[in-house]
């Protein structure tokens, strides 16, 4: 049983840590296009799509974990605990980095966002109004910013859902249950 723990553990950390610079690696990138660019056109449905293309690397990591250290055979909560591990893993990354990337290197992000967030409601066609409404709510978005509980909070909120979906759905995928032959077919 400490041989199944020990390998999950490693099957978890190695997934998670693939996963986590992955996500780290796109998320710099597309902060430092924002950045120096505010009106770069983003779409946030191919944003969410890229994101649950690279959680699909639970799937991966709990198929792995069950064809090569547990014989083939794992039951749903088995599956899923090994998946919400490895998606917590990359999500913590994800978390640490851009702590340490918005901290140190771009303070003043929330600034450059907002003028991208006026660009694509303008782009889209916002009235004056609505255009004054998300202004407002930008600055109140920059005001709870300010305390990096919420900036971890809100992090974790922007990929942690998804990679527990993944990891559930990928659950229900590879569950196994052992093949039980009947008594009386044994020779």
């Amino acid at each position: 049983m400490l041989k199944n723990k020990n390998t999950m553990k490693r099957n978890v950390l190695i997934f998670g840590l693939i996963l986590g610079t992955i996500m780290t690696g796109h998320m710099v990138y597309i902060i430092d296009v924002v950045y120096h660019n505010p009106d770069f056109e983003s779409n946030d449905v191919v944003g969410y799509a890229a994101m649950v293309v690279v959680f699909s690397l639970t799937f991966f990591g709990i198929r792995n974990y069950r064809n090569k250290q547990l014989n083939g055979v794992i039951s749903l909560g088995q599956a899923f605990k090994t998946g919400a591990l490895i998606a917590i893993i990359g999500s913590s990354m994800y978390v640490g980095v851009w702590l340490f990337y918005y901290y140190l290197f771009v303070p003043d992000f929330l600034d450059k966002y907002t003028l991208h967030v006026i660009h694509q409601a303008t782009r889209n066609g916002a009235t004056a109004s609505e255009l004054a409404a998300k202004t407002q709510e930008m600055e109140q978005f920059k005001e709870m910013y300010k305390s990096p509980v919420f900036v971890i909070l809100i992090s974790y909120a922007e990929v942690l859902p998804i990679g527990l979906v993944v990891a559930f759905v990928s659950s229900l995928i590879l569950k196994r249950k052992p093949v039980t032959v009947p008594a009386g077919e044994i020779k």
